[in-house]
């Protein structure tokens, strides 16, 4: 029978036991790591959706590299979460920059883990947030664009009426 290391598990072994390393203290810390940094994606709901497959990985020096197509450049995204993530209050945690950023690539720390933020083909919050869409739907809320004439209102350019 293989275990789950691909080798033959010990009698008796226990499934905790035979993850071994994969089982270890720290991995609560880098799994609370990361939860902190994707809530903090998932409360940037616009930033969230001009991203393309958004997707995340641990790898074999218990890094997290976290990277999306289109969308916020990497270090746009990088002073954000260090922003968001080292707020003052009693969920506050530790969030640093942990290495140059550009617009592809960043390197942050967060509770002492470290995430490679990696952006393919990014366009920029500026150009994002000149970009009519959904997320635009505020301006549409703000009541009328001028008195007097009548002007197509912002509604009515998101819904292409």
């Amino acid at each position: 029978m293989r275990g789950l290391r691909g080798g033959q598990d010990e009698p008796g072994a226990s499934p905790a036991t035979a993850r071994g390393s994969r089982n270890d203290r720290g991995d609560g810390r880098r799994y609370e790591a990361l939860g902190r940094v994707m809530a903090t994606l998932s409360g940037e709901a616009e930033t969230l959706e001009a991203c393309r497959d958004l997707t995340w990985w641990r790898t074999t020096d218990h890094s997290w590299h976290i990277e999306w197509r289109d969308g916020p450049q990497a270090a746009e995204v990088a002073a954000l979460l260090v922003e968001r993530i080292g707020e003052p209050g009693p969920d506050a945690a530790p969030a640093a920059p942990a290495g140059p950023a550009t617009a592809s690539t960043a390197v942050i720390d967060v509770l002492g883990v470290t995430f490679v933020l990696r952006a393919i083909d990014p366009f920029g919050m500026e150009r994002l947030r000149s970009r009519p869409g959904l997320w635009r739907l505020s301006a549409a809320l703000d009541g009328p664009a001028g008195a007097g004439e009548r002007s197509r209102q912002h509604w009515e350019e998101l819904l292409g009426g």
